[in-house]
């Protein structure tokens, strides 16, 4: 049985004279241990439909379908007390742009513990510990010094550490990790990518990472997805897809992809 299961997934937005669809019957599976790359071009929907996971949409999108973790309860027909349950204790998520997602007004290890003291009980020196412990754990260059920084006196890379901490906070079971490399260079991108798969490969982490860049998906996905328009056009193992890609539109993104050493070809 798979970890999360996506089954018939459908949002649409209100729109003059009607809905329009955003994401049309989706349906994916992500294993434990396993990092499955969802990929397309910007408004494909990839990211809508990783905040459905989480119940994370504004409030005028309709949503239909089912997502189940180990195939219990439908997640998208849970009360918002029993998916605030699920957010952060079995679903880490990792935001795009770190200097959002953080707050500019409190230390970044002030940040982390609200999250492990959100869904663990600990006294504040115990939840010191455990964020000095996280950041070790996604490899924080001098993670004692950098507890009372504020965001802004971090670089890109090192807030996007940050938000992985957080995001592991509770021990969660799967990662979404929305373009989580996305406005970093190439060497900092690169290491991002290893601690992902340090992650899964130390804590048995699942992780669906959403992306744009076709380079990252062959360098560490398990299988990918390919979005367009709203749907799932292909999917299958990574080497497969880029050794024979049965969709056009899978041809097309390929085909503007230079050949890098790390490409399956």
């Amino acid at each position: 049985m798979a970890l999360l299961e996506i089954e018939g997934l459908e949002v649409a937005f209100p729109a003059a004279g009607g809905w329009v669809p955003a994401v049309r019957g989706v349906s994916l599976a992500v294993g434990r241990g396993e990092i499955v790359g969802l990929v397309g071009e910007s408004g494909s929907g990839k990211s809508l439909t990783a905040l459905s996971v989480v119940r994370l949409l504004p409030p005028r999108a309709r949503i239909a379908g089912s997502v189940r973790l180990e195939g219990q309860g439908d997640l998208l027909a849970a009360s918002e007390r029993e998916i605030r349950r699920v957010r952060g204790r079995r679903i880490g998520i990792v935001f795009q742009e770190p200097m959002t997602a953080l707050d500019p007004v409190w230390p970044v290890g002030f940040q982390i513990a609200e999250a492990v003291r959100a869904h663990r009980r600990m006294t504040r020196r115990e939840a010191r510990a455990e964020v000095l412990r996280l950041l070790d754990l996604v490899a924080l260059p001098d993670a004692g010094r950098r507890l009372d920084d504020y965001p802004h006196q971090l670089s890109g890379g090192q807030r996007q550490r940050v938000l992985i901490a957080m995001a592991l906070a509770a021990g969660p079971d799967l990662l979404l990790a929305d373009e989580p490399t996305t406005a970093l260079d190439v060497t900092i991108q690169a290491q991002i990518l290893e601690l992902l798969e340090a992650l899964r490969s130390g804590l048995g982490l699942a992780v669906l990472l959403i992306t744009h860049d076709l380079a990252i998906v062959a360098e560490t996905c398990d299988r990918m997805a390919v979005m367009h328009d709203g749907r799932i056009v292909e999917e299958g193992k990574v080497e497969d897809v880029f050794r024979a890609p049965a969709h056009p539109y899978t041809r097309k993104l390929l085909a503007e992809v230079p050949r890098l050493g790390g490409l399956p070809s």
